[in-house]
């Protein structure tokens, strides 16, 4: 179906979505955050087994640590946001056949500030 994004014929969002948007509730704070306060930063449209759930693959992916304090628990993103998009681009990098091929054709997308901001740092600058 075309035009539907991420979500299935059912019109559920899929598992990888469910992911990045409890990842950006996580990153979007500098405390732990239990499952009922992820609930609640993602509109309480989810339910509560089903954050749970998503904290539970996302621990054992290595991508959120819990911390325990008494029955209660609570998690915390176990890399930034720029961490994970760097691996994930290494990644990338590392299953093509051509890694400086990839790299030029990702270079001639970016904006203006995104090149700029490469060049600042290939020049050993402040981006």
């Amino acid at each position: 179906m075309a035009g539907r994004g991420p979500q299935d014929r059912t019109g559920r969002r899929n598992a990888g979505e469910l992911e990045g948007a409890v990842l950006t509730a996580l990153w979007s704070t500098q405390r732990p955050l239990t499952p009922a306060d992820i609930q609640t930063a993602l509109g309480g449209d989810l339910a509560y087994n089903t954050v749970h759930t998503i904290l539970k693959r996302l621990h054992d992916k290595g991508l959120v640590l819990r911390e325990v304090d008494g029955r209660r628990g609570a998690y915390r993103p176990a890399k930034s946001a720029a961490e994970l998009t760097a691996e994930a681009m290494h990644a990338a990098l590392d299953r093509g056949p051509d890694a400086i091929a990839a790299l030029r054709q990702f270079v001639t997308g970016l904006s203006p500030e995104e090149g700029r901001a490469l060049r600042d740092l290939l020049t050993g600058g402040a981006a």
